[in-house]
């Protein structure tokens, strides 16, 4: 079985003079999903972007953690364990190469997970495995994903 996604990307940085010189443009774009609201982005600020708009390297690392949760969280449910509360404050890192331009080397995840009762913690904390090998996000990357996962009650 086999899903499709398409998404819409428009470059709004057009600043008159369109890409006549690096800097003569802003990095600007919507993007664009049917039935969903319309995101503003750009490229990260160390790459002539806007720093309040989103941008590919927040997504991607936004994606990893959303995907790693909803599987968590299904597999949750199927064992038994109640989640009350799920913070995520995923980190990524980005290696810039002259070579290569750059790409990421390891996002990490740091859940922060309340359940219901004691007895949960031990399963809770070991179904981030298992959540991790079902992500359809990390199992596309070709970069170490790793977690630090956190359970209490």
């Amino acid at each position: 079985m086999t899903h499709h996604y398409t998404t819409e990307i428009k470059w709004t940085g057009n600043r008159g003079s369109g890409t006549s010189g690096y800097k003569e443009y802003d990095r600007s774009h919507t993007l664009n999903i049917k039935g969903k609201p319309e995101l503003l982005c750009s490229s990260d600020v160390p790459f002539n972007g806007d720093g309040s708009k989103h941008n590919p390297e927040d997504m991607l690392v936004a994606s990893l953690s959303a995907c790693h949760m909803l599987w968590y969280l299904h597999l949750c449910a199927d064992a038994g364990v109640i989640v009350i509360d799920y913070t995520d404050n995923a980190t990524g890192v980005l290696t810039l190469d002259p070579k290569t331009a750059g790409r990421f080397t390891s996002v990490t995840l740091n859940p922060l997970v309340k359940v219901k009762e004691l007895w949960m913690i031990e399963k809770a904390n070991a179904l981030h495995e298992e959540a991790h090998r079902k992500c359809f996000i990390a199992n596309s990357c070709n970069f170490p994903i790793t977690h630090n996962p956190k359970s209490f009650c």
